[in-house]
C-alpha cells in the first residue's frame, strides 16, 4: 500500500435516540475534519457520514438542518442495530475514502485519538485500533463483567482486542474484506482481526457522556455478549458434551454402588439419593436446551439470508 500524504476520511457514526446530543457531536466532529484539513492532515474532500438507525425522537430532523458539504446522512428505514448500522456506513464509504474511522455519536470516544490514527495510516497500518487505557470511571460491576467477557472470549479462543469497542481505523482495503463477511449476526470486535492486514492499538481516556444516555444496558449487553461468544466459538457445546460425559461416568459409579448396596443387604436413602440427582441432570438438562438453542437460532437466522438494513434516504 503506497504511503497517503493526504489521505481522504470518512468519519461513520451511527445514531439512535441521540437528540441531545447529536448537536454537539456535528459541530465536535466538523470542527475536527476542518482543523484537519487545514493542517493538511486529510484531503479535502474527506467527509463525515451519520447513519441514523431508525431513531424515534428528533435526531433525524436535527441532522438534516446541518445541510454542509462536509456531512453525509445515511437514513435507516428502521432500528437495525448498531452493528448493522456500521456496515451500512462502511459500505458507502467503500471506494469513496482512503479509510475510515467508525466512533460512536455519544462522543465518548476521544476524537483527538483521530489525529494519531491518521499518522499511523500514513506510516502503513491499515487496521488501527481505539483501546481504553483503564475503567477506572466504570461502576465496579461493569469493571468486572467487562473484563470477565474479554477473558471469556480469550478463553474460548477468539482474539479479540482487549477494552476495544467498535472504535478503529480501517484501510479502503480493509473495509472491501470486512464487507465479504455475510453472517446476519454480526459482531464486528471479532470479525475484523480476522482480516488480517498490518495494524497496531492507540490507547486513549474514555471520556464522560456529555448528555443523553447509554443504549446499552444491562440486558442488551448481556444479549451482545451472547452473540459474540455463539457467533465465533463452538467451545460451549463441547462443554456440554465434557459435563455430559462427567454425569454419566458419575451416574454409572452411582449405580454400581446402588446395586452393591441392594445385593448386599443395605438400604438408600431414598429422598437425598433421588432428589438431588434429579435437581441437578435436570439443570444441566435444561442449560444444554439453552445453549442449543442459541446456535440453533443462530443457523435459523443465517439460513434465511436477510438484508441487514434497507436505507430510507440518503441525504449529500
Amino acid at each position: 500500500m503506497k504511503k497517503q500524504q493526504n489521505p481522504c476520511l470518512y468519519l461513520v457514526v451511527p445514531c439512535y435516540n441521540e437528540s441531545e446530543i447529536i448537536k454537539i457531536s456535528i459541530e465536535s466532529l466538523d470542527s475536527k475534519i476542518s482543523h484537519l484539513i487545514e493542517n493538511k492532515k486529510i484531503s479535502k474532500k474527506s467527509k463525515i457520514i451519520f447513519i441514523n438507525d431508525g431513531s424515534r425522537d428528533n435526531t433525524l430532523d436535527i441532522l438534516k438542518k446541518y445541510k454542509t458539504q462536509r456531512i453525509t446522512l445515511l437514513s435507516l428505514s428502521h432500528n437495525s442495530g448498531h452493528q448493522n448500522a456500521l456496515i451500512a456506513g462502511l459500505e458507502y464509504a467503500l471506494n469513496k475514502c482512503d479509510c475510515a474511522i467508525s466512533l460512536d455519536c455519544d462522543l465518548q470516544d476521544d476524537i483527538n485519538l483521530i489525529d494519531k490514527m491518521i499518522e499511523k495510516f500514513k506510516d502503513k497500518f491499515e487496521v488501527i485500533y481505539g483501546v481504553r487505557d483503564d475503567r477506572k470511571e466504570d461502576s465496579f460491576f461493569k469493571r468486572f463483567s467487562a473484563v470477565g467477557f474479554y477473558n471469556l472470549m480469550r478463553f474460548l479462543g477468539v482474539n479479540i482486542i482487549k477494552n476495544h469497542a467498535d472504535y478503529r481505523l480501517l484501510s479502503n482495503r480493509a473495509i472491501n474484506n470486512l464487507l465479504q463477511y455475510k453472517e446476519v449476526n454480526l459482531f464486528l470486535r471479532g470479525i475484523v482481526p480476522l482480516i488480517g492486514f498490518k495494524s497496531c492499538n492507540l490507547y486513549y481516556k474514555r471520556i464522560a457522556r456529555v448528555a443523553g444516555e447509554s443504549k446499552y444496558p444491562f440486558f442488551k449487553m448481556l444479549s451482545f455478549a451472547i452473540d459474540g461468544i455463539t457467533s465465533f466459538s463452538v467451545q460451549p457445546l463441547r462443554f456440554l458434551s465434557i459435563i455430559g460425559a462427567i454425569v454419566s461416568l458419575f451416574s454409572l459409579i452411582f449405580g454400581i454402588w446402588a446395586l452393591i448396596t441392594y445385593f448386599n443387604g443395605g438400604t438408600i436413602s431414598g429422598w437425598t439419593s433421588m432428589v438431588v440427582p434429579m435437581y441437578f441432570l435436570g439443570g444441566i438438562q435444561i442449560l444444554g436446551l439453552g445453549i442449543l438453542g442459541e446456535y440453533i437460532g443462530k443457523i435459523y437466522k443465517e439460513t434465511k439470508g436477510r438484508p441487514r438494513y434497507f436505507i430510507d434516504e440518503i441525504i449529500e
